[in-house]
């Protein structure tokens, strides 16, 4: 597999992406292109006393860089000659397998759905991180951030890509669907969620996904469902509410290890397994974030990713791209299709 890196993306770049990308290259093999500005990425090296790219490694020039501050409807235009937009065209052109960038994330899914395409039948890709549970597995949110504002319809959609997203990256047989709501009864929720419960029980009846009601927002990092479904405004806000509630958290058993010599003690006969624990909430370990439905992987990054970010970024793409689940969608999407067509006697 191919990796494209956008080597000028995010609050750390050219550095952090460079690096990331030599330690996935020395790791497990990654072929990847480096596209960014040639002189910035070599100045990396210089710095680090690195002489040759590794093995498989290779750079791909790009002298402009999207800001974050620049439109996304505005991009492929104004920065044609950007790492991002570039990077994008070469996964188009079947030039790699998979695209990584810190970017910004409305450029980066207004140029991937320009450029890389949607898969056919798909309103709106979706971003989806899959998120550790208690159950020890993980929960797709679907979507969390690219679609503020949704029609019943697009939720559906998200139910099809999430539980297809979960069958071939999780391996889980037959992935539990909820959607998110503010109460378990079905009356609950907006018209949006009453109008979207409606659909995905008539696309569970029809044995097209495994729906299984309204879920809270507590019951997602319980694992109660594999998928959970949500317009990206909701989603965002309950993936920031994990993800803040898991630092605070880790600041408090700081506190509490911290208190006095008995405590230190215990510390450190369970250190290895709090060590573990926050591994598992660190972002850095998942690398970042895909976006479903568009028809090659392409995955935004954090922000603020440094090396070890983009090393298992590249590591999630690579594994993305083996695993493509674009087939296994397109499949979905015609059987949801052929449930709406009205039938002739």
């Amino acid at each position: 597999m191919k990796i494209i890196l956008d080597a000028m993306g995010g609050d750390n770049a050219p550095e952090a992406a460079v690096l990331g990308a030599f330690e996935a290259a020395k790791s497990f093999g990654a072929e990847i292109i480096l596209v960014g500005r040639g002189e910035a990425i070599l100045e990396v090296m210089g710095r680090h006393g690195i002489t040759d790219l590794p093995e498989g490694v290779e750079i791909a020039n790009a002298e402009d860089v999207v800001d974050m501050h620049d439109e996304p409807d505005k991009v492929i235009r104004k920065r044609a000659n950007s790492s991002m937009i570039i990077g994008l065209r070469l996964l188009a052109e079947g030039k790699g397998d998979a695209f990584v960038s810190a970017g910004s994330t409305g450029a980066l899914l207004t140029g991937a759905t320009l450029l890389v395409k949607r898969v056919k039948g798909i309103r709106r890709a979706a971003m989806a991180p899959a998120m550790p549970n208690k159950k020890g597995g993980k929960t797709v949110i679907c979507d969390c951030g690219a679609n503020a504002e949704c029609t019943p319809e697009f939720l559906l959609q998200f139910g099809l890509v999430g539980s297809a997203f979960a069958k071939k990256q999780l391996g889980v047989a037959e992935p539990k669907v909820g959607l998110l709501n503010i109460g378990t009864e079905d009356s609950k929720g907006t018209q949006l969620q009453k109008d979207a419960y409606a659909l995905l029980k008539d696309a569970d009846e029809k044995g097209l996904l495994r729906f299984v009601g309204n879920v809270e927002a507590r019951d997602v990092p319980l694992g109660e469902v594999d998928v959970v479904v949500c317009d990206g405004f909701a989603g965002n806000v309950l993936l920031k509410s994990i993800e803040g509630t898991a630092m605070f958290m880790g600041s408090l058993m700081k506190r509490m290890f911290k208190k006095n010599l008995l405590s230190k003690l215990g510390y450190l006969l369970c250190s290895s397994g709090v060590k573990d624990m926050m591994k598992l909430m660190d972002y850095r370990e998942i690398g970042g974030t895909q976006f479903l439905g568009i028809k090659k992987p392409v995955i935004k990054a954090h922000g603020s990713s440094d090396a070890l970010a983009f090393r298992n970024a590249v590591k999630q793409a690579a594994d993305a791209a083996q695993n493509d689940f674009t087939q296994d969608l397109e499949a979905a999407l015609r059987l949801l299709a052929e449930a709406k067509e009205p039938k002739h006697d």
